[in-house]
């Protein structure tokens, strides 16, 4: 098995475990301050692992480069940018299709990574992605009770075009985070994946310092003063962005991206077995559908 495949499932558990801690923090800090708390938690631990690896193995600092700088900056603000316009598709009145619609980052990921690095994907690949895709799809619908139908008709909507947006910010940012790795030029995967993951989590938490400073002041404090649960967001979330940047760095970012969609694989298992909540036959037909779309991307 290569190596990228159980890092990127790994990634995609602390993922998991991630969003249900920002799920607690949520009420207490609103969605700009659990969001917030991702960055700024998650830089200490970020830093101490590229010390780590420096220090205790002997891994060389790699330096800065023009093209690692710009793509690790266009990475970071894309991120944002995405967040923030999933976040604001739930003010929407037809927030579902637009959600939806976001689904479509593994897809939209394989034509950045194209034109960025020209990362081709195999119609094998293209195929598993495809699946994927319409399993994903299947869940969003099954979740917030709209058909199918009703997303394709709405695709020149607002809300759809936001969540297109959205998808597509998530797809460069990924395709931009490889490429930085891969600026550098060093030997290796761990030590590029950790400092450009370093790198871009100090510029994500000095932007959204200062857009909360100006817009929502004493936000910084509050989630600052919550820091018990805020620091157990930031181990999660580092671990996870260690695993995307490491697989990212190693296989073509449509291909991680893609796999990343195991996560729901995760949450439905979470739901039937210890919530014993229960599912309808779309959900599960969309399980299915990730679950042979992840199986054919491995044997891809």
């Amino acid at each position: 098995m290569d190596l990228w495949i159980p890092i990127s499932i790994g990634a995609a558990f602390f993922q998991n475990l991630r969003s249900a801690l920002q799920k607690h923090l949520k009420p207490r800090l609103g969605t700009s301050g659990s969001t917030f708390s991702r960055f700024l938690f998650a830089l200490p631990f970020a830093a101490l692992y590229v010390w780590l690896l420096h220090a205790a193995f002997g891994h060389p600092l790699p330096g800065f480069n023009a093209r690692f700088l710009a793509y690790a900056a266009a990475g970071g603000l894309t991120q944002i940018a995405a967040t923030a316009l999933l976040i604001h598709l739930f003010s929407l009145r037809n927030f579902a299709v637009g959600t939806a619609c976001s689904k479509t980052e593994p897809a939209l990921t394989a034509v950045f990574g194209l034109i960025v690095l020209g990362d081709a994907v195999s119609p094998a690949g293209a195929a598993a992605i495809f699946v994927s895709l319409i399993g994903v799809a299947l869940i969003s619908a099954a979740r917030t009770q709209i058909a199918l139908l009703s997303v394709l008709r709405g695709l020149a909507d607002r809300p759809a075009l936001m969540g297109i947006a959205s998808g597509a910010g998530f797809g460069i940012s990924a395709v931009c985070y490889r490429a930085a790795s891969l600026a550098l030029g060093a030997d290796g995967f761990l030590m590029p994946a950790a400092w450009t993951l370093a790198w871009v989590l100090a510029f994500q938490t000095l932007v959204m310092a200062a857009w909360l400073r100006w817009r929502e002041p004493g936000r910084i404090s509050a989630t600052v003063a919550h820091w018990r649960l805020t620091a157990l967001v930031g181990i999660s979330g580092m671990l996870t962005s260690v695993g995307w940047f490491t697989a990212m760095t190693l296989q073509n970012a449509a291909y991680v991206r893609a796999l990343a969609q195991i996560e729901l694989v995760f949450t439905f298992a979470a739901s039937t077995v210890f919530f014993r909540e229960r599912s309808s036959a779309a959900e599960v037909a969309g399980i299915a559908l990730i679950v042979a779309g992840t199986l054919l991307l491995l044997l891809a």
